[in-house]
């Protein structure tokens, strides 16, 4: 992993603000999104019984979520590791305040000191206002884990907010984005719920651009069988800067190296927002559609695009779900990154690069949390870590990393992760924003920096937003394969 010749950067811990973002809370899915998912639409008559009963449940499928629960010391170790307390203040966005949300109710109905001495154990009866705060507040954790990574015990702060919010959806309290989202991505294959013909269309024109720009014919290929590539990217590729030049970056590595590969207009999409409600059977839905495609291509590989909770999802749940897909090459990953594939392309000197077509950009890397707290690249340890940055600095001659304690496994979230992008939540994304600020403006007044690399759509999205509320460019925001597209030397035609 780079260096960075910064000293640790100075992390403030703020005056408390008490309440200062109880008004921040995304709006509820309406009664079409939360019956297409079988969801009740409003707050159902015995929503304490449904969602007592669902915490059991909860408890006993998750001896985990038991131990985090239980064995909280208040230690304070996690305290100034959230970007949203960081940013705002608010001391229910320290972890421990959140879990706290949780274990209060826990305590007091399923522990035998709650139930005959709630006030002595911080025990509480769980009342409408206690809901209202769990609405709020789990929908201001954008699920990094970053405090897990700092908790002696191990206390994942995240799982409790996913647990939370499957409990709200149960008992009728569903997040519009993230649940409308989940529908889309399941009738149509993608998150934005774009058609099959509109998708071919699509590629078609960004052909187009590749041959305006190169004079090369580029093909993004559209459910093509028996590839030796599959490709699941998340749907921002197709539309979207700076999203889509990362997408044309891929399909010109594809090409220079020789791989033959497709997309699936059934299984267009990389993203899974099942992970961010904590519905795992809507997760797992949306990766059995992978599967479904990879079977019907009868493609040898899979490899995913920049997105970071995509890849944590692929890492930890996919692959028993692929072992049912007969015609994949077992000699390679599966699924396997598309940053790990352009990597051993450049260690087997099948693709060059000239790194001087990038000069007129000095770069820094973001860590997406998903990606370097939650999986892993290749077969060294800390992949995820080095692996994109050795891809960039083959591909750039002016590379510098930010402050030490920001990056690789203490990266700060963008701010914007955990289906938070939402614009009803822009002032919380702005202000969870800060930590990772902070650290980009210490390296760009030593350094300069001009752009941002991230190899997550989340990430990405959310920087072009709040990066012009911190004095940067939304360009300046950038994919990484747009560096090494821009740095490949074309010579197949």
């Amino acid at each position: 992993m780079a260096k960075s010749d910064l000293l640790p950067l100075k992390i403030k811990v703020p005056e408390l603000k008490l309440g200062s973002m109880s008004h921040s809370q995304p709006y509820q899915a309406n009664a079409d999104v939360q019956t297409a998912l079988d969801l009740p639409s409003e707050l159902i008559d015995n929503w304490k019984v449904v969602a007592l009963e669902t915490l059991g449940v909860e408890l006993k499928q998750s001896r985990a979520l038991r131990v985090y629960l239980d064995s909280c010391i208040k230690c304070g170790a996690c305290t100034d590791k959230c970007h949203y307390f960081l940013g705002t203040g608010d001391p229910n966005n320290m972890p421990v305040a959140r879990q706290d949300l949780l274990r209060k109710v826990y305590r007091r109905y399923f522990t035998v000191a709650g139930k005959l001495v709630p006030k002595l154990v911080g025990a509480e009866d769980l009342t409408e206002d206690v809901i209202d705060d769990w609405y709020r507040y789990f929908h201001q954790c954008s699920q990094c884990r970053r405090c897990a990574s700092s908790c002696p015990i191990g206390i994942d702060t995240a799982e409790i907010s996913m647990v939370g919010r499957r409990i709200l959806d149960k008992i009728g309290l569903g997040q519009k984005y993230s649940n409308q989202i989940i529908s889309k991505a399941l009738t149509k294959g993608n998150n934005l719920g774009l058609p099959g013909p509109a998708l071919a269309d699509t590629l078609e024109g960004l052909e187009e651009d590749i041959v305006e720009e190169t004079g090369i014919n580029v093909k993004l290929p559209l459910d093509q069988a028996n590839a030796d590539i599959l490709l699941v990217t998340p749907s921002a590729d197709f539309f979207a800067e700076p999203h889509v030049d990362g997408l044309i970056g891929y399909a010109k590595v594809f090409h220079e190296a020789g791989l033959s590969w497709t997309i699936s207009s059934f299984a267009s999409e990389a993203a899974n927002f099942g992970l961010f409600t904590g519905n795992k059977q809507r997760l797992e839905e949306m990766a059995e559609r992978i599967v479904q495609a990879a079977n019907e291509l009868k493609v040898r590989r899979i490899v995913f695009g920049e997105c970071g909770h995509a890849w944590r999802v692929a890492c930890n749940y996919l692959p028993p779900l692929l072992e049912k897909v007969s015609t994949l090459d077992r000699r390679y990953p599966v699924p396997q990154h598309i940053v790990e594939v352009t990597h051993q392309l450049i260690e087997a000197k099948q693709i060059t690069l000239d790194a001087s077509k990038n000069d007129h950009r000095r770069i820094t890397f973001h860590d997406s949390c998903n990606v370097a707290r939650a999986s892993q690249l290749g077969d060294v340890p800390n992949g995820q870590l080095t692996i994109p940055r050795e891809v960039l600095q083959a591909s750039c001659n002016y590379f510098f990393d930010m402050a030490p304690n920001t990056t690789g496994q203490n990266t700060f979230c963008c701010g914007g992760g955990g289906g938070l992008l939402t614009d009803e939540l822009s002032e919380l994304r702005t202000a969870g924003a800060k930590p990772r600020m902070s650290a980009f403006q210490a390296l760009h007044k030593k350094h300069g920096i001009t752009h941002m690399a991230a190899m997550c759509a989340i990430c990405k999205s959310q920087f072009a937003q709040v990066f012009p509320h911190y004095g940067f460019a939304l360009d300046q925001v950038i994919s990484v394969h747009q560096i090494v597209g821009d740095a490949l030397v074309m010579t197949k035609s």
